[in-house]
């Protein structure tokens, strides 16, 4: 009775590791996104906030990032620019030869829009 427990108690930690690193991978794109000074270097940061936030969590390689404008340029003011995080969370212990033949992992993501400030200057 105690070892499905110990094993319940492990997969909820990992599936809850999974949606904070998506919730702070969005959320920190997003801002690292619409915040920067030029298009060009936009993307890279974004990317490198996400990269961040995937390692805090122990998901470094897993996890991927998707940005979307609403228009163009996405640097404008009070311009949007939605960014997608996900990862696939595998379900611990179990071997990696079982991984190869059957997927063991729960895929988790989470989105943030973000707002490009009204203020802003030209880039």
């Amino acid at each position: 009775m105690l070892v499905p427990l110990v094993y319940l108690v492990m997969t909820m930690a990992r599936l809850q590791a999974g949606s904070f690193a998506v919730s702070q991978a969005a959320r920190e794109a997003g801002r690292a996104f619409v915040t920067a000074e030029s298009e060009e270097v936009a993307g890279p940061r974004a990317r490198a906030a996400a990269h961040v936030a995937f390692l805090d969590q122990s998901f470094e390689g897993q996890g991927r990032l998707r940005l979307a404008c609403d228009g163009s340029p996405c640097l404008r003011p009070e311009g949007r620019v939605e960014t997608t995080a996900t990862v696939r969370v595998p379900l611990p212990l179990v071997p990696t030869f079982v991984r190869d033949v059957v997927p063991l992992s729960i895929p988790v993501s989470a989105s943030h829009l973000s707002t490009v400030d009204r203020f802003r200057g030209d880039p």
